[in-house]
């Protein structure tokens, strides 16, 4: 029997333990994850549209239709100002994602359901994972993104009529055993207790259009901050004057400060959309929260983990480890433009690691088959017998 139909067979056997049971504690191998917000560049589907310009050119008619315009022109043609605007960059990472997906099963036999074991996507990536593990339908999940970008985008510039600040994300990165005691002095600073609330310095009593807040932890030496970039900057002079924490930081390529009060619109209108989209539960694979860091348990619970994406903090970084720590995962696949989701992965489990191991990026037309022969030389390490 060979190394691919036993797995085929096992990973058969597993769906359907999974199915009767999604909390089920059986060790997961083969983790299959996407990038979110940030990633977006012109041309990242150009590669892929040379080299299979039928399953690519009909994919890309498929999103413009579904979406009412000719987004894959801005994605192919830019400029990168148009491309970099919220409602444009969201539909078009995802879509590219799953363009890819489903080129590696049409084009290479990459069978999802038999070679991966549980999806996981980063912020915005949490959508291909979706449609990946076969929970809910492409389209439905492309007009999701793209009415939820767009007022995301009007969340911001309302946030920025109202104040007169420019809002954005900035990225943190300090040493890893500064980072306990860095998260603890930020929510130090950002809640102070009740008895500060006349302290106009303070960010507790001020509503939800002046928060900084934590938008995500991405990793054992990266946290994102998410709000007014004026806010942020004042908050990284706190803490070098007053707690000694100095991390490098970088504004990301993001015009919107996501997973802050400042979106709960958007929160709102996934609830309400949410209830008129079809969720398949249990689904194909396990699919990773990004709020609460482990599967989803049940359609409600999917529904409104999803919506409360958009204001809560996302729990990458809790994510990775549970799939490394808890559930045995040693082969990490990342679909999607950029490399930025490989590297996150990496800085947890490492790129060289266990036998049967790695980390993977498949964002590239020319990497594919090299990738997917390193991946099916460590199939026979990962079939028990």
């Amino acid at each position: 029997m060979s190394t691919y139909l036993r797995r085929a067979i096992a990973s058969a056997r597993a769906q359907t333990q999974y199915a009767a049971n999604p909390n089920h504690t059986r060790p997961l191998r083969t983790a299959l994850f996407f990038p979110g917000h940030g990633v977006q560049r012109v041309g990242m589907t150009r590669a892929w549209v040379d080299k299979f310009p039928d399953i690519a050119g009909k994919f890309l008619d498929e999103m413009d239709s579904i979406l009412g315009f000719r987004l894959s022109r801005i994605i192919a043609e830019g400029p990168n100002s148009e491309l970099n605007k919220t409602e444009n960059s969201q539909p078009a990472i995802m879509a590219t994602s799953v363009l890819i997906l489903r080129i590696l099963e049409s084009k290479f036999g990459f069978d999802t359901k038999a070679r991966v074991d549980v999806t996981l996507g980063h912020s915005l990536g949490e959508f291909s994972a979706l449609v990946a593990g076969g929970y809910i339908r492409f389209g439905d999940a492309l007009k999701l993104v793209q009415h939820r970008a767009e007022i995301m985008s009007r969340c911001t510039q309302h946030a920025a009529r109202e104040s007169g600040e420019d809002y954005g994300m900035v990225a943190l990165v300090c040493e890893p055993e500064h980072m306990d005691g860095l998260l603890t002095t930020i929510n130090e600073f950002l809640n102070p207790s009740l008895s500060d609330l006349n302290d106009e310095s303070s960010n507790f009593g001020l509503p939800p259009i002046q928060q900084v807040v934590i938008a995500n932890i991405n990793s054992k030496n990266q946290i994102v901050l998410s709000g007014s970039i004026e806010r942020i900057r004042t908050l990284l002079v706190q803490l070098r004057q007053f707690s000694g924490h100095d991390p490098r930081a970088v504004r990301l390529k993001s015009e919107s400060p996501f997973h802050n009060p400042i979106m709960a619109p958007a929160a709102e209108y996934m609830r309400s959309a949410l209830r008129g989209i079809s969720v398949t539960f249990p689904a194909d694979l396990p699919c990773v929260s990004n709020i609460s860091g482990r599967p989803f348990t049940s359609e409600d619970r999917l529904k409104e983990l999803l919506s409360q994406q958009c204001v809560d903090t996302v729990k990458w970084w809790d994510s990775i480890r549970y799939l490394d720590q808890e559930r045995g995962v040693k082969r990490w696949i990342g679909i999607g433009p950029g490399k930025v989701g490989r590297n996150l992965v990496g800085k947890e489990v490492g790129r060289v690691m266990a036998k049967g191991g790695g980390v993977w990026a498949i964002c590239d037309a020319r990497d594919v088959e090299e990738i997917l022969a390193a991946l099916e030389a460590t199939e026979r390490d990962m079939v028990p017998g």
